[in-house]
């Protein structure tokens, strides 16, 4: 039987992969500071603990499993990653979580390893349009990232790529591009847009208001949790290191977002624009290295994820 171990386990990503793994087959042990919140582990080992410690990184990693999944990270939504106050913990503590993990891969002469990075290590300077975001991978120097957060991501990659220079390791990095879905944080501050929204959208009374930050002209693409783990398995069983985009290109502005959730909803909604963190003004993913390289990119309609994501919180408020 194969062997996997995906830290950040507990989070939203890590949890989807480890049940996605399991139907395939694996052996998984899983690994974060938490269990997941909204329900049970799929995982066969799970092991509380801090992967900025050393000795809790030799622990899990103590043998040389045949695929190893580094999600583990210090993150959040737009609230939690450019307001700032938070930037000295998101470098200190991804950065340390990733130098361990790195080295003691090695040491434990793990061959495969996927790393989680982010669509935030895009220069800032190629998203102030909205309308004409770049974001393709070879756009990602010179470098100038929006946040620290994407500062640390992008250290990180070529941390995993020199090991895989140095050391043989085969190493395999995505840029996620705002992924959603059910079972994802939905409120307390580390939320992402589209959680946010529809939290926003279901306690709203039909002919209500909600608040957005900003204009509600900036521009994303979000892609639904199952192609993200389609694209994530794809990449680590191919010969290809990457980095690669894996996000959708149906780009729209977060007052579309609004629309079609409302839609979904079967609300009529009005939109109350205040003050608040923005990021970028533009950012949508471009697919063309993953079509060339994998012969795959998503393609569902992001109506059909939202549809099922705000199903699944308007569950939970209602519990």
């Amino acid at each position: 039987m194969k062997k996997a171990l995906v830290t950040g386990a507990g989070g939203f990503i890590g949890s989807h992969l480890v049940k996605r793994l399991k139907k395939e087959g694996f052996w998984v042990r899983g690994v974060d500071l938490k269990y997941p919140e909204f329900s049970k582990t799929g995982a066969d080992d799970f092991v509380i603990g801090d992967l900025r410690q050393q000795q809790v990184v030799r622990k899990v990693v103590d043998q040389p499993f045949d695929e190893v999944y580094q999600l583990a990270a210090d993150m959040g939504g737009a609230g939690y990653i450019f307001t700032g106050e938070h930037d000295a913990d998101v470098m200190h503590n991804s950065a340390t979580i990733n130098l361990n993990m790195a080295e003691q891969c090695r040491l434990a002469k793990v061959k495969n390893i996927f790393y989680s990075s982010s669509a935030c290590i895009y220069p800032a300077y190629n998203q102030e349009d909205p309308d004409n975001p770049k974001c393709s991978e070879n756009s990602a120097y010179p470098a100038a990232p929006d946040s620290e957060y994407g500062w640390e991501k992008l250290f990180s990659e070529r941390l995993y790529l020199s090991y895989s220079r140095n050391y043989g390791m085969n190493v395999h990095i995505t840029r996620f591009h705002n992924i959603f879905g059910p079972e994802g944080t939905w409120r307390g501050g580390k939320e992402k847009a589209p959680a946010a929204i529809c939290r926003k959208v279901a306690e709203a009374k039909d002919g209500g208001q909600i608040e957005i930050w900003g204009d509600g002209l900036q521009t994303r693409s979000f892609l639904y949790i199952d192609e993200c783990l389609e694209g994530v398995l794809r990449l680590m069983r191919s010969d290809f290191s990457g980095p690669v985009n894996i996000g959708s290109e149906e780009m729209v502005t977060i007052n579309q977002l609004v629309e079609i959730v409302s839609k979904v909803a079967g609300k009529k909604i009005t939109i109350k624009h205040i003050e608040g963190p923005l990021g970028v003004r533009g950012r949508n993913s471009d697919n063309r290295l993953i079509r060339q390289k994998l012969g795959w990119a998503p393609s569902a309609r992001l109506e059909d994820g939202l549809k099922i994501t705000y199903n699944w919180i308007k569950s939970q408020l209602s519990e």
